[in-house]
């Protein structure tokens, strides 16, 4: 009994580690999308946008992944929330060099 009590525990700490993997690659594809959003908003780079939303995240204390799904919606809805569009131009405004265009004043 000791055999299948130990099979059941491993069968469902596999199935916990399978779901937090799965959650973990969408998470990883939300954080991804929102860099290219930035990268397109900001003209920064891709290691520069992974700071900015960072920044923003920090900064709002709203998780990276929420702060992402907010900006991967913003080109389809057309709106970003208040207190995100402002920690994302700052946040853009302040890492993007001289020499990088930039397009912070959008909204």
């Amino acid at each position: 009994m000791s055999d299948q009590v130990d099979s059941d525990q491993t069968i469902a700490a596999l199935q916990e580690e399978v779901a937090q993997l799965r959650q973990a690659v969408l998470s990883h594809a939300i954080v991804d999308q929102a860099m290219g959003v930035v990268i397109a908003y900001g003209g920064v780079r891709p290691e520069t946008a992974w700071d900015v939303l960072k920044e923003v995240s920090q900064n709002t204390n709203i998780k990276l992944r929420e702060v992402s799904e907010h900006i991967v919606r913003w080109p389809r809805i057309g709106r970003l929330p208040d207190d995100l569009r402002r920690a994302l131009t700052a946040a853009v405004t302040r890492a993007a060099p001289a020499t990088e265009p930039q397009r912070a004043s959008h909204s």
